[in-house]
């Protein structure tokens, strides 16, 4: 499992709303166009592809920026706002 915290920059409403919507099963939305989830790499694939479907290249930026559970524990979050999401204490393969 890896904490990534996912970006996007997308001008049309329409696409916008569908990306947020998609993102918001797979994490915790932060900030107006920023995610934490914590995924698989066969999550974070599905996604990817998912997402693949819902954006113009041409058009919309989006970043994933993975983070090692030791990175993601040095996050300082500062003012109003949800906390930094957890990683899972056990997981169930």
């Amino acid at each position: 499992m890896l904490f990534y915290v996912v970006v996007y920059d997308i001008p049309d409403n329409k696409r916008r709303k569908k990306v947020h919507d998609l993102l918001e099963g797979y994490g915790k939305w932060v900030q107006y166009s920023t995610f934490e989830c914590v995924l698989s790499r066969a999550k974070f694939d599905e996604l990817k592809k998912r997402l693949g479907d819902r954006l113009n290249l041409e058009e919309d930026s989006i970043r994933f920026y993975p983070l090692s559970r030791h990175t993601s524990a040095r996050v300082e979050t500062w003012g109003v706002g949800p906390v930094i999401t957890e990683y899972p204490s056990s997981v169930i393969v």
